[in-house]
């Protein structure tokens, strides 16, 4: 049930992936984790409970992180090393003004020697990079609970996650 079809726009590249379970969003996510290079940042978008933490959770695996993740709703980043490259996980759903990112020093994460990934990314839109990469995450009822739709896209032309 696993479907794939990757389309190139003007835009830069588009990925749009289908999953049916946990298992399937985490495995994709790891993929993306093994070709991410220093420097990389990557958005996450879509609702609460749509499998951002999921999808966190294999991105971290295939960056060779063995430590258990989760959400950082409270501490707003959360860092993980030990993998090839460290991971900054930002979960920016309780930012109450652009401010506190400036206080977390967010600049150093996402210009730094690590990848950064941002959960709820849409609310600090103004302070994303230009070239990130963009993961929207979609549910569909209708097709079945597990269902998840995954779009990915990225302006860059040569971005390590479309090799």
């Amino acid at each position: 049930m696993d479907k794939y079809s990757e389309v190139e726009s003007e835009s830069g590249n588009r990925i749009i992936k289908e999953t049916f379970s946990e298992d399937e969003s985490r495995e994709f996510a790891k993929k993306m984790g093994e070709k991410a290079l220093e420097g990389d940042v990557y958005t996450l978008i879509g609702d609460l409970g749509v499998g951002k933490t999921v999808f966190t959770q294999g991105f971290a695996a295939g960056l060779g992180i063995k430590e258990y993740i989760n959400s950082p709703t409270f501490t707003i980043v959360q860092e993980y090393q030990g993998g090839r490259l460290p991971l900054y996980h930002f979960d920016v759903y309780r930012i109450g003004d652009i401010s506190e990112m400036e206080e977390i020093g967010y600049e150093d994460y996402f210009y730094g020697d690590g990848v950064s990934l941002i959960e709820w990314a849409d609310l600090i839109e103004e302070l994303i990079p230009k070239d990130a990469v963009n993961i929207i995450i979609e549910k569909d009822l209708e097709k079945d609970f597990n269902y998840r739709r995954i779009i990915i896209e990225s302006r860059k032309r040569e971005n390590s996650s479309f090799n």
